[in-house]
């Protein structure tokens, strides 16, 4: 079988490279930047502090300041802001309090991956000129999200900022980052995969749709549709309703499995690479999975219109699984439990084995072995 997604030419097929996003060209420079980044990390000792070394490469980087450690993450929203213009054109409608959400939702999804509970938000909000500012709907709408994601979270929105940047964002468009600050504490709460081993149940939390990875495969299907954005994917809801569903924040689930007695071997956000990202540790591990989530209809719509097989599809979207944890095989059916309390459907979707660094999704015959994924 296949290890890597294909980069396929065919007409028919659409692929995440077609549409302008070519991980074999953006992934070296992370490889390279990390290896810089490195050797940086001695600085902290002038400090009186060290870093957690198992955090480099992972999705947030971990600093031990004696008592606990401080997590750290930036992300960026990408393109989904794109859409929420296009539908504001379409509707008269803004969406900007769901793309808010996603944008906290990258970095704090990210950032307690490594055990940490978020405390303050950051916003960066580059417009590409000040009149984007002069729309009073859709900034409100930016603030109120914004502030109902961290409510829900139980962050402090520390502060941000805000600069008009023409001539390099475009005119008209907005570009969305957030950075995000935790703790860990008791230190026992990290989570960097050094107790991951053979026999840990793998726990998939679901997805709310396409989240914020993909739109640039997203936006250039629509080319293909009939009707563009509004054209249905469910009876009564657009395809760009449904693009725009907002991200869901995963922490009240880390946090109230922490509350249980429940802390993950490892936690990986199923991001950009899709379910490759299962094989994010560097560690030697097979991960079998024996029963995957339902797939949300707007990624069975892009998947479908996209003429996308299987492989391309899980190697690039989240196809109904937005975060996974690998937990204690003894604590996979608890695990599953707290997360449906918090109202986020859950599934112990299949298990570490002893072997080959591979990940195998046996109820569709797909296998991505080693060089799927190469962040590090």
């Amino acid at each position: 079988m296949n290890s890597k997604p294909s980069s396929s030419t065919s007409s028919d097929t659409l692929s995440y490279e077609q549409a302008g996003v070519n991980y074999d060209l953006i992934d070296p420079l992370k490889v390279a930047a990390q290896r810089a980044a490195k050797a940086t990390g001695a600085h902290l000792l002038g400090h009186g502090f060290s870093e957690v070394e198992a955090s480099r490469g992972e999705s947030a980087y971990v600093v031990d300041v004696g008592p606990f450690y401080i997590a750290s993450i930036v992300e960026c929203l990408g393109s989904k802001a794109l859409v929420a213009d296009e539908m504001k054109a379409l509707t008269g409608k803004s969406y900007y309090d769901g793309i808010a959400q996603d944008t906290i939702a990258m970095a704090i999804n990210d950032l307690i991956t490594v055990g940490a509970t978020p405390l303050v938000v950051q916003a960066y909000w580059a417009a590409g000129g000040s009149d984007w500012f002069g729309d009073a709907q859709r900034a409100q709408a930016l603030v109120d999200g914004w502030k109902r994601a961290c409510d829900t979270c139980s962050v402090a929105w520390g502060g941000g900022e805000t600069p008009a940047l023409a001539g390099i964002v475009a005119d008209g468009r907005i570009d969305l980052a957030a950075s995000c600050t935790g703790l860990i504490n008791p230190k026992e709460r990290l989570s960097v995969g050094d107790r991951l081993a053979p026999g840990d149940a793998i726990v998939l939390l679901a997805s709310s749709g396409i989240h914020a990875n993909g739109l640039s495969l997203a936006r250039k299907l629509v080319e293909r549709l009939p009707q563009g954005y509004l054209t249905e994917v469910s009876p009564g809801l657009s395809y760009g309703e449904a693009l725009l569903a907002p991200t869901v924040l995963y922490s009240p689930v880390t946090e109230a499995l922490y509350k249980a007695g429940i802390v993950p071997q490892y936690c990986a956000n199923i991001t950009g690479h899709g379910w490759r990202k299962l094989l994010r540790h560097p560690a030697t591990h097979t991960y079998r999975i024996h029963a995957v989530p339902e797939v949300t209809p707007v990624l069975k719509f892009i998947q479908t219109h996209a003429r996308q097989d299987d492989l391309e599809a899980y190697s690039t979207l989240n196809m109904g699984a937005g975060f996974a944890l690998f937990v204690r095989a003894e604590d996979a059916e608890r695990t599953v439990e707290v997360a449906r309390a918090q109202g986020i459907e859950a599934l112990v979707a299949g298990r570490v084995e002893a072997g080959p660094k591979k990940l195998i999704i046996e109820p569709l015959g797909i296998e991505f072995g080693d060089d799927a994924l190469q962040l590090r």
